[in-house]
């Protein structure tokens, strides 16, 4: 699964990139410093590998991870090929969720796309650009289903009727998102169209030191104007956190943190969220060899979990073996977790609850 970072030129996304994946994308204080996407993979912060391992102690640890996409910034007129803006916006297209960094912090140093900060306006710039690149692709789309429609094809009546209402909302500056499904069919046909505008979204709000802990009156400004966007805001003092991350010990970052206010490093909060985004959670298989961290989508039968490890085991899955994190935690092993009753037994139908710790038999 892929979160692609998006924003205007020089609002912090190749630090950010940076600091979550410690694959030093360049940064400089010009646009278009980042020409080809870059990619990171990134762990998921996760207290309860630590506990596992404590327990198991297993040769080696395998967390669950993120992909994230630094995708240069992108410019008005981005939707008709300004700046790089069909490369841009085709990137986008390829990732499943957006993360959406504004700047919120006054520096005469690092010059500003458009003279001055404002990130309602950079917000709408962004958002202005990816709802005409959806308008085009909707519209292309439209003209092969009212053919079809003008036939009597039930199919295209109706898609021609969802996309008609996605065209409406598009031209009141709204993002696709805001169309709801009216039942299975039209959920089908909105992930088929592959809109930019209908992937979730996470607003950085990227903030000076000083307003690490406690956010900014620009901050006020974007959560009021997203609070019905259904949309997280997260606030983040990105240079900082390039600094953090530059500190040799677990110690000297700790204290960085502390004298910010922060208990944990912003980078593990944002990882979380975007994790939670894209609708993922974790099951475990813990054993001597490994303890491993898998990722699954929410809502995902046993078997359906199971073939993440290897596809055999989904075709031939007979049943799983479930401990809930919290028993194993309690009683401290698998085999106490046994004689106390609270090892279970579940068949194909059984939906997988985040933290199970699990075993597969399966017969090929």
């Amino acid at each position: 699964m892929k979160a692609g970072i998006v924003g205007l030129p020089n609002v912090g996304k190749s630090t950010l990139f940076n600091c979550l994946s410690n694959a030093k994308a360049q940064s400089a204080n010009f646009p278009f410093c980042t020409i080809e996407p870059n990619v990171g993979v990134v762990n998921v912060p996760d207290p309860r590998m630590a506990k596992l391992e404590e327990l198991v102690k297993p040769e080696r640890v395998v967390m669950a991870t993120v992909e994230i996409v630094d995708i240069a910034g992108l410019v008005k007129g981005a939707s008709k090929g300004e700046g790089l803006g069909n490369q841009f916006l085709g990137n986008i297209r390829e990732c499943n969720a957006i993360i959406h960094v504004l700047r919120c912090f006054d520096n005469d140093n690092i010059v500003h796309v458009d003279g001055n900060v404002n990130p309602i306006r950079d917000k709408e710039t962004i958002d202005i650009e990816l709802q005409l690149k959806d308008l085009e692709t909707v519209e292309k789309r439209q003209e092969k289903t009212k053919r079809a429609a003008k036939t009597g094809n039930k199919e295209a009546i109706t898609e021609d009727a969802l996309l008609e209402r996605i065209r409406e909302a598009l031209l009141q500056g709204k993002s696709a998102r805001t169309v709801k499904p009216k039942n299975e069919e039209e959920e089908e046909l909105m992930e088929s169209f592959q809109l930019i505008t209908t992937k979730p979204v996470l607003y950085v709000c990227n903030v000076d030191e000083g307003a690490a802990a406690t956010g900014n009156a620009y901050v006020d400004k974007v959560r009021e104007l997203v609070k019905d966007e259904d949309a997280e805001v997260i606030v983040l003092a990105v240079g900082t956190e390039a600094d953090i991350t530059e500190l040799e010990t677990y110690e000297e970052r700790q204290m960085f943190l502390e004298d910010l206010g922060l208990s944990e490093p912003g980078a593990s909060v944002l990882i979380r969220a975007a994790y939670k985004l894209l609708k993922q959670q974790t099951y475990f298989t813990a054993g001597v060899k490994e303890v491993r961290a898998w990722t699954i989508p929410i809502g995902a039968t046993a078997p359906k979990a199971a073939s993440v490890i290897h596809t055999d085991f989904e075709k031939g899955f007979i049943r799983a073996e479930v401990i809930a994190y919290d028993d194993y935690v309690a009683y401290g092993s698998e085999a106490k977790v046994k004689e106390a009753g609270k090892f279970r037994v579940e068949g194909k139908e059984y939906i997988v609850k985040d933290g199970d710790v699990m075993h597969f038999r399966f017969n090929v």
